[in-house]
């Protein structure tokens, strides 16, 4: 059968369907990676071109903290005193902290739910699930008033706090993966005198290696992308995360207007990691996710 008489008038539409939202999905970042490499006396004049004519990393040396604040005004800056980097490093010590803890503690959990019985253990997975079902804005009050309480404001640990221990979709997901391990490995460990947390973590453990990667990959694109809990805890400069961060520059304006090529470079900046991450692992995120919903 020829490419001719494979393209039925369905597959021509879904074809075109898709390109459709490929572009509608790539024409902003295109848009976000050109405004960044723009140079500040170009910025407001009209071009048709997919990249700058005279692209410059000036904007990525703004943001990072290496140009001085007149350098930057000649650059088109606003006059912010801007610096993405220590920025760039709460983001990665946020992130990294509570996606090590998150997923290691759900891990724990999800095994004993999936392999130990015990008393009111129905129960007890019952409320992880339904935690599901309770907005984040919720507990979002009573977190900050314990927080604050605590004396954690402005600190990394007032951060991560509500974050560190389980996530309930973490614990259901991995839950669903241990149900589908085979049994007989297990009772063997057991008949050689392995307990629950050697057989958890010599093989359960190695076996759920790729569980783990998405529970990782999703955890980490979602807490790098967190706004609104960092803002609340972290108003000093030196706490903020890359989203309050970004959110900041934007309302610096000493000269009347906002930088956009150096926001749009720290949106750059910002976006490589999640991206990265997806474009690596976006096809195991989707294998299992699959394997774990069928069980």
């Amino acid at each position: 059968m020829t490419l001719l008489n494979k393209l039925t008038p369905a597959r021509i539409v879904a074809w075109v369907v898709l390109v459709l939202m490929l572009l509608v999905t790539v024409f902003p970042l295109v848009f976000v990676v050109k405004t960044s490499l723009v140079p500040a006396s170009d910025l407001y004049t009209t071009s048709t071109d997919l990249l700058p004519r005279h692209a410059t990393l000036i904007h990525y040396k703004k943001v990072l903290g290496m140009l001085s604040t007149e350098e930057s005004i000649a650059a088109g800056g606003s006059g912010a005193n801007f610096n993405i980097s220590q920025s760039l490093i709460n983001s990665i010590l946020f992130t990294g902290i509570i996606v090590i803890a998150q997923t290691f503690n759900c891990a724990l959990a999800a095994y004993a739910f999936a392999r130990i019985p015990f008393r009111g253990s129905k129960v007890l997975f019952g409320s992880f699930v339904a935690s599901m079902m309770v907005p984040g804005v919720v507990t979002m009050i009573p977190n900050f008033i314990l927080i604050r309480d605590l004396g954690l404001l402005n600190s990394m640990a007032g951060m991560v706090a509500p974050f560190f221990l389980m996530h309930g979709f973490t614990v259901f997901f991995l839950r669903q993966f241990f149900l589908s391990l085979p049994k007989e490995i297990e009772e063997a460990a057991c008949i050689d005198g392995a307990g629950p947390f050697v057989i958890f973590f010599k093989i359960a453990l190695p076996l759920s290696w790729a569980p783990l990667m998405t529970i990782a990959t999703l955890t980490t694109i979602n807490m790098w992308n967190e706004f609104l809990w960092p803002f609340l805890i972290g108003k000093e400069a030196s706490m903020h995360t890359l989203p309050v961060a970004l959110q900041s520059f934007k309302s610096q304006t000493p000269q009347g207007q906002p930088d956009w090529s150096g926001l749009m470079a720290a949106t750059v900046i910002a976006t490589i990691p999640t991206v990265a991450m997806l474009f690596f692992f976006g096809r195991r995120i989707v294998e299992s996710v699959q394997f774990t919903g069928g069980k």
